[in-house]
């Protein structure tokens, strides 16, 4: 289990009796707010939040343990449906002595010659980069926890990437996190059965989604339109089995703007 103490197996209104409706979340989600939320809307009905390992959450989906989960994308799709909900930015944990603590972010090919902490196939971006030497030290190490490759970093040996909210998680006075280029953003996303129709689903993909409390679906609202409501719209759209995803526009790019921008050739050819 995680050491995530904010809502640590927390469930909300009376004890656990069978009829809580239980969402997991991995190491660095932290869903207090959708939580509080969740107690305005829904007093009477009970939500049970619990935080696992990520190896952990896809599973307990699948046996029914839990009807949803905050996972870390990309998962196996087969039989979920799945919404990405951020992003979060890679950071690489070192001691407090080390060079990288000096500066302000790295680059991944900065890290090349350093001993990845946990399974270098978790990050392909440093392992396209590493020295033979690096690769096969950090082949070699046992498998660890993060708590315990946090630990051993901070004895000065070998670094360990994780998304920022997972350093802050297992932040220590010896330690130091900085961004990490080259290295792809993590994802995380809201996941749940596709043959789940329990209604309670769509109140907490509604409280998830930033929906008021009337456009929600269930606990006696009206379920609204995709016209209505783009989030609804969105969720059928991005959960529809076989859709491909694509990455996120840049910073500063719009979304799917085609042709030419506002007040292009067409308003320059009226001038005289």
């Amino acid at each position: 289990m995680t050491d995530d103490a904010a809502v640590d197996g927390q469930t909300d209104g009376v004890a656990h009796d069978g009829t809580a409706f239980r969402v997991e979340f991995v190491p660095g989600v932290t869903p207090d707010k959708w939580r509080r939320t969740w107690l305005q809307r829904l007093p009477d009905t009970v939500l049970d939040l619990a935080p696992v390992d990520e190896a952990e959450a896809v599973a307990h989906l699948r046996d029914g343990s839990a009807s949803m989960a905050l996972v870390r994308l990309p998962v196996d799709r087969e039989g979920l449906h799945v919404i990405p909900l951020y992003e979060e930015v890679p950071v690489v944990v070192v001691s407090k002595e080390h060079l990288v603590s000096a500066v302000d972010e790295v680059d991944v090919a900065d890290l090349a010659d350093e001993v990845l902490m946990q399974d270098p196939a978790s990050v392909p971006e440093w392992l396209a980069v590493a020295t033979a030497g690096a690769r096969e030290r950090s082949s070699a190490m046992p498998p660890m926890t993060t708590k315990q490759a946090v630990s051993v970093v901070a004895t000065g040996s070998g670094i360990v990437v994780v998304p920022m909210s997972v350093a802050r998680l297992h932040h220590r006075k010896d330690v130091v996190h900085r961004p990490v280029n080259g290295v792809a953003p993590s994802r995380v996303g809201l996941a749940w059965r596709t043959d789940d129709e329990d209604p309670r689903i769509e109140d907490f993909i509604g409280i998830v989604r930033g929906r008021t409390e009337r456009s929600t679906r269930g606990a006696g609202g009206a379920d609204v339109s995709s016209k209505a409501d783009p989030a609804a719209k969105a969720v059928r759209r991005e959960t529809s089995p076989g859709r491909s995803q694509h990455p996120s526009p840049r910073r500063g790019q719009p979304a799917g703007r085609k042709g030419a921008p506002r007040g292009g050739a067409s308003r320059r050819k009226g001038r005289r």
